[in-house]
């Protein structure tokens, strides 16, 4: 490495795998609220954590931002937040009818204001209003760009203490105008 030259990878460089990390951001606090790191991003890994959101205090009214992944207008997550909220009516069919009948439709029975579980979801290629996005950005800066993890393990404990850090040092509340009493920002990589 000297001045005026690009920076190098060793060429023996190995990879030691990968991780996936779902986390919410509170807005009102700037903390993250939730975060689960695993092997995977599925369907049942996102139904999961936002299970673990709306839990945490099920009165509340709750507007989750995300993105447009299909995981976050599965037919799981319709199913759960409708027995969440209580709806009695018809579902429908995946890929048949009703409410389950598509992606579409799926997404605007979740985003029903009229529930005090509703997700919004950015338009396509504007993930960037969503907030999580920016601390994501914050945590690739500060642990993932040019890191040394000699295990998943490592990895792992690093994203954690990083984000323990980030609670305590660094998370300031987003001036948003809602009236939810709990808005979360969602996202998957």
């Amino acid at each position: 490495m000297a001045e005026g030259y690009v920076e190098k990878v060793e060429s023996e460089y190995q990879r030691n795998g990968t991780q996936c990390l779902i986390a919410s951001k509170d807005i009102k606090t700037g903390k993250i609220a939730e975060y689960s790191i695993g092997q995977t991003r599925t369907e049942s890994d996102y139904l999961i954590h936002i299970q673990n959101i709306v839990n945490t205090n099920p009165k509340e009214n709750t507007v989750i931002f995300c993105d447009q992944l299909n995981t976050h207008k599965s037919e799981s997550l319709v199913n759960w937040i409708a027995e969440t909220i209580g709806y009695t009516g018809d579902l429908g069919i995946k890929g048949k009818n009703g409410i389950l009948e598509s992606q579409e439709t799926r997404q605007l029975f979740l985003e029903d204001k009229s529930h005090n579980v509703r997700f919004f979801y950015t338009p396509k290629h504007c993930s960037w209003i969503n907030q999580i996005e920016n601390w994501f950005g914050i945590l690739q800066k500060k642990v993932i760009k040019r890191g040394n993890f000699p295990s998943l393990q490592d990895l792992k404990q690093k994203i954690i203490d990083f984000i323990i850090y980030y609670n305590k040092c660094m998370a300031k509340p987003c001036r948003w105008k809602s009236k939810c009493e709990k808005i979360i920002m969602s996202l998957r990589v």
